[in-house]
């Protein structure tokens, strides 16, 4: 049987109930001192969700009216209509560009419990290929999946699973621009199961690599810098790890590990 996990969420991370903060454990405060942390750690992830649901209202007023500004202005029959169009349209993309931030940030900082399920992970993984194949045979990219037929079970949150699997996909399909191969390998050893995800794109440089997983650190134009940060954040939340091997115009290998039920 799989022994029940219940996370909580702190400004480190994802964490169990089981667990304190690495950075609190290691400090010399009493138990009433650290839970008294905690708790205003908590408070704090709670609030700035909220902070950002209330910049998310606004926001999507704002976007509702450019949408109806701009169909006003297409009914104008003046010289000027085409420059503030463009200047709408400019502003549409920013309003655009703030909100995916914030849905992003939401994701990131979640307050929630694991809806935990024991599977294969064999059938997540072939079940996210199903769906994202349409899309990666668009950018050009071959999916090739190996999976270890005597995989034992884990203890995951499907849902969040995949949206790790999306994250980490997507971040496959930017790296290879002119196409390329995913691999998708499976295996298991010492009480552990493993997915590896290989691509053999333009790989990352080893500056990059040692701040992927910061949140609101990207090398993207437009970027949010909290997809990788999530995807390690949802790891951790499932005792797991996750482990990045890069190399520079060969490709790129991520580990996930999660431990056997």
């Amino acid at each position: 049987m799989c022994r029940n996990r219940v996370p909580q969420f702190c400004p480190y991370g994802w964490e169990m109930t089981m667990q304190r903060p690495s950075a609190i454990n290691e400090s010399p405060l009493s138990v009433e001192e650290r839970e008294k942390l905690e708790a205003q750690y908590s408070e704090i992830a709670t609030l700035a969700g909220g902070l950002a649901h209330e910049i998310k209202n606004p926001l999507s007023t704002m976007s509702m009216n450019l949408e109806l500004l701009t169909e006003d202005l297409e009914t104008l029959d003046v010289p000027a209509r085409h420059r503030m169009l463009k200047k709408v349209e400019s502003v549409q993309r920013e309003c655009k560009h703030l909100q995916d931030i914030l849905d992003a940030f939401l994701q990131f900082a979640r307050v929630g419990k694991l809806a935990l399920t024991t599977v294969n992970l064999n059938e997540l993984v072939s079940d996210f290929i199903d769906f994202f194949r349409p899309q990666a045979n668009e950018a050009g990219i071959e999916i090739s999946p190996h999976f270890d037929a005597d995989l034992p079970a884990v203890q995951v949150d499907p849902a969040l699973f995949r949206q790790v699997l999306m994250n980490l996909a997507l971040n496959v399909v930017q790296a290879m621009p002119d196409g390329g191969l995913i691999e998708l390998q499976t295996s298991h050893r010492d009480g552990t199961v493993y997915l590896d995800i290989i691509d053999n794109g333009k790989g990352i440089d080893e500056k990059v690599k040692s701040r992927m997983f910061d949140a609101f650190f990207s090398t993207k134009s437009g970027g949010s810098g909290l997809g990788l940060p999530t995807v390690k954040k949802i790891v951790d939340a499932h005792h797991g790890t996750i482990e990045c091997e890069s190399e520079l115009g060969r490709g790129t290998r991520f580990t996930i590990s999660f431990p056997v039920c």
